[in-house]
């Protein structure tokens, strides 16, 4: 039998001890608590403690973040409703208006990383209508929201962590960091990890800027296409080598089809 005086004390250190954070919740109860754990212990991450708390202090639980999340539609449609839905003729035509008057840019970029300007114009086109509409859902706050939620917390972890490393490295403050739901950044929406990666700083001024700076955002599409295996001078259809690195840009089948199919028509 436990004695009597143990058994009183382990009573007084579980009722007095604080409760730890969630790993994980579902719905923004324990939100706020978990934000503070993860301030709390930033340094584990690489992360400066006063630059986490800084960009995070006002971010709150986003309850549209995570319906957007549970309701993503587009990618269960066919390829055939999937690119009418997403792809105009207007579109191609800006395409080929775009590819002429970026010409000298874009023959430097092929030079460097061997990936031709059709490709990333259609990445371009598609993912913000070559930078018309980036998104305006405050990153930080989206990717907080999806730590925290059960669904994806590792994965979502990790984007919100290489945020915080763009906020610390001043590539770009808390405030211009606005995108989708899901928190990607910049005209050719680089996730968090994949701009920490992958981005160029092609104009040199001094920071990777894939919102404002258009030499950035092409060199660093392109640079990312490249170290995914992108084969200089060969074809990107279904079956090629380099249409399986455009699945490396986004796994969903109706999307490769759609950059490949759209990449054919800019070039023509």
């Amino acid at each position: 039998m436990r004695p009597l005086f143990l058994t009183v004390v382990c009573f007084l250190f579980l009722s007095t001890a604080p409760a730890l954070a969630a790993t994980c919740g579902n719905g923004p109860n324990g939100f706020e608590a978990w934000k503070q754990d993860f301030i709390a212990n930033s340094k584990r991450y690489g992360l400066k403690q006063r630059t986490v708390n800084s960009a995070l202090q006002n971010v709150k639980y986003n309850s549209k973040v995570i319906r957007l999340d549970r309701n993503q539609k587009s990618f269960k449609l066919s390829f055939q409703q999937f690119y009418a839905k997403r792809v105009n003729n207007a579109m191609i035509r800006r395409g080929q208006k775009l590819g002429k008057t970026y010409a000298r840019l874009f023959n430097r970029i092929e030079k460097k990383y061997g990936v031709p300007a059709p490709v990333i114009l259609a990445i371009w086109g598609l993912e913000t209508n070559y930078g018309g509409y980036l998104g305006n859902m405050p990153v930080l706050q989206s990717l907080a929201t999806l730590a925290y939620d059960c669904r994806r917390s590792k994965f979502f972890t990790n984007e919100l962590v290489n945020a915080l490393k763009i906020v610390q490295r001043r590539d770009m403050t808390p405030g211009e960091m606005r995108g989708a739901w899901a928190g990607e950044i910049g005209q050719t929406q680089f996730l968090a990890s994949s701009y920490m990666k992958y981005a160029v700083d092609y104009d040199r001024d001094g920071r990777r800027d894939l919102i404002r700076s258009v030499p950035d955002v092409l060199a660093s599409t392109a640079n990312y296409l490249q170290k995914k295996g992108w084969r200089r001078g060969q074809p990107w259809g279904p079956g090629t080598a380099n249409y399986r690195v455009i699945r490396e840009w986004n796994k969903a089948s109706v999307y490769v089809q759609t950059i490949s199919v759209m990449a054919d028509k800019i070039a023509n």
